[in-house]
């Protein structure tokens, strides 16, 4: 899967319930819209680097720059898909953006 992914850090994984409720929301409606493709689809992964409190970062496939570029996240390499953890979009996401990877 060749594209740019993008990146949001939502802070404390405490809080970061609110911003993920709006990521879902938004997503919902550019996911429709698009038709549901299954390379569209929104990744987080909680970092803690040893401390107390982890930190919740959302990974938007290429397919998503648009809803990305829209809630200010910005671009990164592709994350390993090891730390991640579907939030929205279908599963078959898995095989489309990581097709090296049996999950």
């Amino acid at each position: 899967m060749t594209g740019t992914w993008f990146t949001l850090d939502l802070g404390d994984g405490l809080t970061a319930s609110e911003p993920l409720d709006r990521i879902e929301d938004l997503f919902r409606v550019e996911y429709r819209r698009a038709g549901r493709p299954t390379d569209m689809a929104v990744f987080i992964s909680h970092q803690s680097e040893g401390r107390l409190h982890c930190e919740v970062f959302a990974y938007f496939s290429p397919a998503s720059a648009a809803l990305a570029k829209g809630l200010g996240a910005v671009p990164c390499g592709r994350p390993s898909p090891d730390v991640l953890r579907l939030f929205a979009g279908a599963g078959d996401a898995w095989p489309a953006l990581f097709p090296e990877h049996r999950r």
